[in-house]
């Protein structure tokens, strides 16, 4: 009696322990499900997409030079400075002119007196070496010695005159016959005097001219080198000038764009200055061989700058619409999720959300190339993407 009297307290206390492990799944089945989250989708796109390429290039100056004197002399005037906007042909620097001036008289005076030596009254009405004064003079004189030999021959036949007088007769036509060799030669040489006497007036012109010194081409001082009053000497540089319509940009393409990149194609660039403008430029040379250290092609192209917007040295920032054209899966730039670096995409499977990691290409438009992670008979999930997770209940709601 005493033992039954201790078995009965310790089995009441286990009778609310027991009862609670009876039946668990009938609590669990009066707890609320999860409620579906409801959705829209839209399916994996496949499309053709025209490559772009973004590269980096510099702007540089089609034509830079540096001017130098081509002759002697003291700085007068200096008309162009730093910055300045100049045209082809416009005088720069202008050297003193006087003792160039003396030179070229000089040689004015000098080709005057050869073509009077020569009997010319202007260098536009040379006679021939034959037909100058001298010459004909000889060849007058050669033809009387010839018919005095002649005839002196002829009498010597009939034993008319002595032996010496026929010498005598053909002594002076070998004279006569040298002294117009000598008068031939005398005229040629002064028909070369004249030559010459031209061609030094021609170069002392020239450097009378030369002594203002002129921009070669439309462009803009970018350096001035000598002051008012300066010596300058010949080949000594004075000023340098750049072409800035059009810049030269210069950058490399990756070796496996290359064969869709062709000299003509058009091409946008944007530098810092501006950053909401696009500047156009064509693509006008490429390099024919790879850089082996960065397999890239060089490539230049031509950026019309008729406003002087653009200045060379800047850094470009390039976009090349290429040839190749490519079948790509895009899905929108809103179905990513970002987290931790890594793109994310929600791939509806029946009633429920499987988070994919992406391998993304390049952005097109408002979508984004898919490399990886997706195929084309995959939807993705749209709605509040940020908050989706994976495994998640959804209701597709519309497409």
């Amino acid at each position: 009696m005493p033992k039954i009297a201790l078995i009965l307290p310790v089995l009441w206390t286990m009778l609310p322990v027991m009862a609670g492990c009876a039946d668990p799944s009938a609590e669990q089945a009066g707890r609320p499900k999860q409620a579906a989250k409801p959705v829209t989708t839209e399916a994996v796109r496949q499309e053709s997409v025209r490559r772009t390429l973004e590269v980096v290039g510099t702007l540089a100056a089609e034509d830079q030079v540096t001017i130098s004197s081509e002759v002697d002399g003291v700085v007068r005037r200096v008309l162009a400075d730093l910055g300045d906007r100049v045209k082809s042909g416009q005088p720069l620097v202008e050297l003193d002119r006087e003792k160039l001036q003396y030179n070229l008289d000089q040689q004015r005076a000098a080709h005057a007196r050869s073509l009077t030596k020569y009997g010319a009254a202007d260098a536009d009405t040379l006679p021939r070496v034959e037909d100058t004064p001298d010459v004909r003079r000889a060849a007058a004189e050669l033809a009387q010695a010839q018919q005095g030999f002649q005839r002196a021959a002829e009498l010597h036949k009939r034993q008319l005159i002595s032996e010496q007088t026929r010498d005598d007769a053909d002594t002076t036509l070998r004279l006569k016959r040298a002294a117009y060799d000598a008068a031939l030669q005398e005229a040629k040489n002064l028909r070369a005097d004249i030559d010459a006497s031209a061609a030094a007036l021609k170069l002392a012109d020239r450097h009378l001219r030369d002594a203002s010194i002129r921009a070669p081409f439309d462009g803009y001082v970018q350096q001035r080198m000598v002051s008012l009053g300066e010596l300058v000497k010949a080949q000594m540089p004075v000023m340098t000038v750049v072409r800035v319509d059009p810049l030269k940009l210069l950058s490399e393409i990756p070796e496996r764009m290359a064969p869709w990149i062709k000299v003509g194609q058009p091409l946008a660039l944007r530098v810092d200055a501006f950053p909401d403008k696009q500047f156009n430029a064509t693509v006008s040379r490429i390099s024919p061989a790879v850089n082996t250290q960065t397999r890239t092609f060089a490539f230049e192209a031509l950026a019309p700058n008729a406003e002087a917007v653009l200045e060379p040295g800047t850094f470009a920032r390039v976009r090349i619409e290429t040839s190749l054209v490519e079948q790509v899966l895009t899905i929108p730039y809103a179905a990513m999720q970002y987290r931790y670096g890594v793109y994310r995409a929600f791939a509806v499977e029946g009633d429920r959300l499987a988070a994919r990691e992406l391998k993304t290409g390049d952005r097109v438009g408002d979508r984004m190339e898919i490399l990886d992670g997706l195929t084309a008979t995959d939807r993705v999930a749209m709605t509040d993407v940020d908050t989706l997770t994976d495994g998640m209940t959804i209701a597709v709601g519309g497409e």
